[in-house]
C-alpha cells in the first residue's frame, strides 16, 4: 500500500511537472521552446510509465502548474525553470532510493539528471546580463533613501515634508544615476547596450522610491513610517537576493546580509546625523 501512494505520487509530480513545461514553453523563444516541449514530452512518458505501474490515472496539481506559469510570465523564464530545477533535484533523490525496488527508476533518474543539464544549457535570458545595472539603482536607492528619510524623520518630523523630500531627491538621484550608467555602458566595449543599462537602474531606482516614500504619505506619524520604510528596505533586499540566489545560483545568506547591513547602519547614521544637527542648528519645522 505503501509503495503504491508513493507510485501515484511519483505519477502526480510527472504529469504536473509535463503541464508547466508545456506551457512555459509557448511563451519562450525558438530555441527554449523547442528544449522545453522535449523535456515536457520526457515528463509524460514518465507519467505513463508509472501510469502501467500504480494502474491508476491521477490528475496534474493545477494549482502549481498556475503558480509556475505565473512565476514564468512574471519574473521570467529562468527564475520559474531554476525553481522547477529544484524539485527535478527531488525527484533525482526519490527516484535513486528506489531505484533497486524498481528497474525503471534508475532510468527515470538519469533522464532526470539529464533534464537538469538540458535546462542549464538552454537558460540565457537579457535581462539575466543587466543584474549588476539592477542592482546598482536598487543598492544606491536604498542606501542613499534609507539614510535620507532618516536624516529627515529627526530633523522635520512631518510625514509630508519628509516625503516630498525624499521624492523629490529620490528622483532626481534616479535621473542621475541612470545617465551616469548610460555614459559609463557607452564607455565600455562589453556588449551591454547603454540605454537598457541605464533604464534597468533608473528602473529599479525609482521603484525603490516609490516603495520607500509611501508609508509617509499613508501614515500620520514620522518614526512610525520610518519604521515602516525600514522594514521595507529589508523586504526589498530579502526579495532581490532570494531572486538572483536561484536565477544565478548565488549563495543568499551572504548577500541579505551584507545588502541589509549596510542599508540599516547608513540609516542609522544619517539618523544621528540628523539629530546633532537638529540640536546644533535649533531648527524646529
Amino acid at each position: 500500500m505503501e509503495q503504491k501512494q508513493r507510485l501515484l505520487s511519483y505519477q502526480r509530480n510527472e504529469l504536473t511537472e509535463h503541464e508547466v513545461y508545456k506551457r512555459l514553453a509557448r511563451g519562450a523563444s525558438p530555441e527554449n521552446r523547442q528544449v522545453l516541449a522535449s523535456i515536457a514530452a520526457d515528463e509524460l512518458r514518465h507519467y505513463r510509465e508509472w501510469q502501467k505501474l500504480s494502474g491508476q490515472e491521477v490528475k496534474p496539481r493545477w494549482l502549481q502548474v498556475g503558480l509556475f506559469v505565473l512565476i514564468g510570465r512574471l519574473l521570467g523564464l529562468t527564475f520559474a525553470l531554476k525553481l522547477m530545477e529544484k524539485g527535478e533535484r527531488l525527484a533525482q533523490v526519490a527516484y535513486g532510493q528506489i531505484s533497486q525496488e524498481l528497474s525503471i527508476a534508475e532510468t527515470m533518474h538519469r533522464e532526470e539528471e539529464a533534464h537538469e543539464a538540458a535546462l542549464l544549457a538552454l537558460l540565457n535570458e537579457k535581462h539575466l546580463h543587466y543584474v549588476g545595472a539592477i542592482v546598482l539603482g536598487l543598492n544606491d536607492a536604498l542606501v542613499e533613501l534609507t539614510g535620507g528619510l532618516a536624516g529627515l524623520t529627526l530633523a522635520l518630523q512631518r510625514t509630508r515634508l519628509v516625503a516630498l523630500s525624499g521624492t523629490v531627491v529620490g528622483l532626481a538621484a534616479a535621473m542621475s544615476m541612470a545617465a551616469s550608467v548610460y555614459l559609463s555602458a557607452k564607455a565600455e566595449a562589453d556588449g551591454k547596450e547603454p540605454v537598457r543599462s541605464a533604464a534597468y537602474t533608473g528602473m529599479a531606482y525609482v521603484i525603490t522610491v516609490a516603495v520607500l516614500v509611501m508609508p509617509f504619505f499613508l501614515l500620520g506619524k514620522a518614526f512610525v513610517a520610518l519604521g515602516v520604510a525600514l522594514a521595507a528596505s529589508v523586504l526589498i533586499v530579502a526579495s532581490f537576493t532570494f531572486y538572483t540566489a536561484v536565477a544565478l545560483d548565488r549563495p543568499f545568506a551572504r548577500q541579505f546580509v551584507e545588502m541589509a547591513a549596510i542599508s540599516l547602519g547608513v540609516a542609522a547614521a544619517s539618523f544621528g546625523v540628523g539629530y546633532v544637527a537638529r540640536a546644533l542648528l535649533g531648527v524646529e519645522v
